[in-house]
């Protein structure tokens, strides 16, 4: 049985998205999923090179960024969404950034509006 004080969680539709940073040395990253909070997701010092697939809720638009640190260097961001290469962006520099961003397809089927597996 629920508690009274627990709402019940609602669905969104979700579309599957994949980060990847290409690089050497570190950075910070923040990026869009599906989280309780709907925040994106941050993350400091992360080895290079990285790369996450995850759920975006549709409505919600699946973003990647990069931030340099101190040292510089060079980081490239890629994003697919549903598979298929949307963009590339490219962080150059002391406390250089970039980000990759890109729009959620409204749903195509009654499965995908059921959320895809």
């Amino acid at each position: 049985m629920l508690d009274s004080d627990e709402t019940p969680e609602r669905h969104v539709p979700t579309a599957s998205v994949t980060y990847e940073v290409q690089g050497e040395g570190t950075a910070d990253l923040t990026w869009q999923a599906r989280s309780e909070s709907g925040k994106a997701v941050e993350a400091r010092d992360v080895t290079l090179p990285w790369k996450k697939t995850v759920r975006v809720p549709l409505g919600k638009p699946p973003i990647v960024t990069i931030t340099l640190g101190e040292k510089g260097g060079r980081a490239s961001c890629q994003l697919a969404i549903r598979g298929k290469h949307v963009q590339t962006a490219t962080a150059f520099g002391k406390f250089g950034r970039a980000t990759c961003q890109g729009e959620l397809p409204a749903p195509e089927s009654p499965a995908d509006a059921q959320g895809e597996q």
